[in-house]
């Protein structure tokens, strides 16, 4: 998903021109970083949920060259998604295998 995607259905949905949509976009995701700042977590219900985790220091090899590498501790964001939307996207996956298969 992309800005301009979120812009899009914002402009089709609300009928806002495309500059306020835009802002509109801008101020949504500016919104989640800061909760997610703040908090460590941001949950859309029927969607899932942000959550940031630490990830531990580690030795990794470098592909070119072999090479032991030092990789610091730091924190990423996972995304866990709710039990809904994973079946929403087990009954899409389905459908379009039926779809595939009579074709």
């Amino acid at each position: 998903m992309s800005k301009k995607f979120l812009t899009d259905v914002i402009v089709k949905s609300a009928e806002m021109p495309t500059l306020a949509a835009n802002a509109l976009a801008s101020d949504i995701i500016a919104a989640i970083k800061q909760q997610i700042v703040e908090t460590g977590r941001f949950t859309i219900p029927d969607f899932g949920a942000f959550i940031v985790r630490e990830t531990a220091k580690r030795t990794a090899l470098n592909p070119r060259t072999g090479e032991k590498v030092a990789v610091k501790a730091g924190a990423t964001v996972r995304f866990k998604a709710s039990p809904s939307l994973k079946d929403a996207a087990l009954a899409g996956m389905k459908k379009a295998k039926r779809k595939a298969a009579k074709a």
